[in-house]
């Protein structure tokens, strides 16, 4: 069967009710394999960027300047 031999949405029109759901299935899995956004590689570009801080500053105490700069 050439692909010239009608539509697609023809062809799963004359599949038996089976192998019509299967066909189904098979396109929403390759529907959702197109929506997956790519994964980025993770940068560490923000590394260091706290080195400026005094050692004896807690993780605590710097959410609230966090807190504090987002405004």
């Amino acid at each position: 069967m050439s692909s010239s031999d009608g539509s697609v949405e023809e062809k799963i029109r004359m599949l038996p009710p089976d192998l019509r759901q299967e066909a189904i299935h098979f396109i929403n899995e390759l529907a959702k394999r197109k929506k997956k956004p790519q994964k980025k590689k993770f940068r560490l570009g923000w590394a260091g960027g706290l080195s400026h801080i005094d050692k004896s500053v807690t993780s605590v105490e710097l959410q609230h300047e966090a807190s504090k700069w987002r405004g």
